[in-house]
């Protein structure tokens, strides 16, 4: 064999690195992490949440994302292909809190009317009446946002009760008893509440204060009230506020701020009292105030804790009770 064919050819081939594959596991990856992370989160929540905790937590599964974020009719009822509701598309079980709380603050349509019509009646009551056409400056009927507010005020001339006493005056008296058959006929219930200045007694809360007798006024606008016919289960609660709420802000002295305030409620105001003392019955929310006398002359004045001083520890006037 010659030696050219005994020659041995070498061929190289170079080596080329893999292609690169781009980052989106990495994207993948960060998801997973992500959703990993919020997992162990809410376990952890669960964990230490408490039984009354997790219910509540349930109840928010239970409700449709619809009723959650729009209110209104349920869902149940919807020509929508998932209806919301419980297991039963016709059960509305989640939606039964949010339905509850809807008809509890519905409001009666005729309610304003109504109450608008009784103003417009006293108004033309005491224009046509002898007897309270003279106490037309002392008669302040206005609507509030919880009804019709009937404000009976004092005056120098004309006291509604005698000095530092709850001893009605007879033209109170004619007053109240003329008022009190016109509010027996509405269906709603009313509050009234006693007012003073800010006249101090001697002995100033230690004792016979402003709160025992603006709760003591209160209540014998009360009796006349219902001497004059109105029956006394319309009355839902007699309060005493002593000077906490002025008429007149600018002189705390002022006659008008000696007033009874009576509070035709509308079905709004008066659902609210009742449930908040139906959901408060039995917190003890309440102090009893040492020797003072309840509004219906049996057991002591209730009053709320951390409620105002009853009187301004500022320079009073001269011991002359109103």
């Amino acid at each position: 064999m010659s030696e050219t064919a005994r020659k041995i050819i070498i061929i190289k081939r170079p080596v080329q690195a893999a292609a690169h594959h781009g980052g989106a596991w990495k994207i993948a990856f960060a998801d997973f992490m992500t959703a990993m992370f919020a997992f162990f989160l809410v376990m952890w929540i669960l964990s230490i949440s408490s039984p009354k905790q997790l219910e509540g937590i349930a109840d928010q599964f239970k409700m449709p994302l619809k009723v959650a974020l729009t209110g209104g009719k349920k869902s149940s009822t919807s020509t929508m292909v998932i209806p919301g509701g419980g297991t039963d598309p016709t059960h509305a079980d989640g939606e039964s809190r949010h339905a509850q709380s809807e008809s509890e603050s519905s409001k009666d349509p005729d309610d304003g009317k109504r109450l608008e019509a009784l103003k417009e009646r006293l108004d033309d009551m005491i224009e046509s009446s002898p007897v309270l056409r003279q106490f037309r400056p002392q008669l302040l009927i206005d609507i509030t946002p919880e009804g019709l507010r009937i404000q009976i005020v004092d005056s120098n001339n004309r006291p509604m009760f005698d000095r530092s006493s709850a001893v009605v005056v007879s033209y109170m008296r004619s007053i109240l008893r003329e008022i009190g058959p016109v509010l027996n006929e509405q269906p709603n219930k009313l509050t009234l509440s006693g007012h003073t200045d800010a006249t101090v007694y001697s002995q100033g809360d230690k004792s016979y204060s402003n709160w025992e007798l603006s709760a003591d006024r209160a209540n014998a606008s009360r009796r006349e009230l219902v001497a004059g016919g109105m029956q006394d289960g319309k009355i839902l609660r007699v309060m005493g506020v002593s000077s906490s709420v002025h008429l007149n802000n600018d002189d705390p002295y002022a006659a008008v701020n000696r007033r009874i305030s009576i509070l035709v409620l509308n079905k709004r105001a008066q659902a609210d009292i009742e449930n908040g003392n139906a959901a408060t019955a039995s917190a003890p929310l309440l102090a009893v105030g040492k020797g003072a006398r309840a509004a219906n002359g049996a057991g002591p004045v209730i009053k709320p804790v951390g409620a105002p001083q009853a009187l301004n520890p500022s320079p009073a006037k001269p011991e002359s009770r109103t």
